[in-house]
């Protein structure tokens, strides 16, 4: 499609968009042919437009207005049109700061990093916690009352997972410990899916030395990580950020279906699934974005990689589509890079 543009279009395209970042307001013909750095009359202008509307780049919010961009021609913008702007130091510095990881498991240093790309960003921030199937550090049982218990998994790269199991109302904190004890002796240093045939085999062979109760608690643990329904932990900051810049009624609504958006963990979660497939910064632009079936909202998101550079996770942003796309997109990209490093 850019290829099908001519100068004049292109340039007509980047000040619409250009201006609809800075104020969101439509642009008229006139007011472009004193910003263009090309000298085109009024007349000239409006057939241009007239051209990227019909081409489903533009559209006239109301009759005889200005024109304000569509999704496609954001779209087009950023992939063919925009440059991008370069982190300031204290930019990189403050991300960097927020990410450091001494004496913090990953679930708090990926709460720090969206807290910093939020602030910077002044955008709602997500990021998806890796699953791991990293070595075992420890595993304990909490009571929590009569029937309910808590299984705590710490792994060797400090992520901290936790499942609520249902278990039988007689159980004592004897047995609980008994249980912890018993998983912690066998299984630190291996992984969850060793973990699990090692334990097996022993119970099978009437080796494990557990009574009826403990062995139940042992394999409950066990089977609330291995089961299918694993879910990445997924870490949302910064929605307030979103009230910042509402200027009207249907803003308001707006934000309020985006905040229900951000509810839905799992389509979000789902989303950031399919990012870590792909290379480099991800944008979604309002129709495409399926989650939120809202035409004003943008997310830009990046996935990161591990040590051994596989993608493990996703972060990004979301607002409306009239974000400063030139600078949030290196600030997204470079989050995700400080991440990547601090997993490898």
């Amino acid at each position: 499609m850019l290829q099908e543009l001519n100068e004049r279009s292109r340039a007509v395209l980047r000040q619409i968009v250009e201006s609809y970042v800075e104020n969101g307001e439509p642009v008229g013909s006139r007011t472009l042919s004193r910003r263009l750095s090309m000298e085109l009359s009024p007349a000239t202008i409006r057939n241009v437009m007239a051209d990227l509307e019909e081409a489903g780049l533009l559209y006239a919010p109301h009759t005889s207005a200005g024109r304000l961009p569509t999704s496609a021609g954001l779209q087009l913008f950023i992939d063919g049109l925009l440059e991008l702007g370069n982190l300031t130091e204290d930019e990189r510095k403050r991300i960097e700061l927020k990410c450091q990881r001494a004496g913090r498991n990953v679930e708090e240093v990926l709460s720090e990093a969206t807290e910093a790309l939020s602030g910077l960003s002044h955008c709602a921030c997500l990021v998806s916690a890796p699953l791991s199937d990293a070595p075992f550090k420890q595993i304990e049982f909490v009571h929590l009352g009569p029937g309910r218990t808590l299984a705590v998994m710490v792994s060797e790269t400090g992520l901290v997972e936790n499942r609520l199991l249902d278990l039988p109302h007689d159980l004592s904190p004897t047995t609980l410990r008994e249980a912890s004890n018993y998983l912690n002796a066998r299984l630190s240093g291996h992984t969850l899916s060793e973990a699990g045939e090692l334990v097996q085999q022993e119970i099978d062979d009437h080796s494990a030395q557990l009574d009826a109760l403990t062995t139940q608690v042992v394999e409950a643990g066990l089977a609330a990580w291995a089961g299918g329904d694993r879910q990445e932990t997924l870490i949302i900051r910064g929605q307030a950020n979103l009230l910042d810049d509402v200027a009207a009624l249907n803003d308001l609504e707006r934000i309020r279906a985006l905040f229900e958006a951000l509810e839905t963990r799992k389509e979000l979660a789902r989303i950031l699934e399919t990012v870590q497939n792909a290379d480099g910064v991800q944008i979604f632009i309002g129709a495409e974005n399926t989650l939120f079936g809202l035409s004003d909202c943008s997310m830009i998101v990046a996935p990161y990689r591990d040590g051994e550079a596989k993608c493990v996770g996703a972060i990004g942003v979301i607002g409306p589509t009239r974000l400063n796309y030139a600078r949030i997109i290196p600030m997204v990209d470079y989050t995700a890079q400080v991440i990547g490093k601090l997993l490898g």
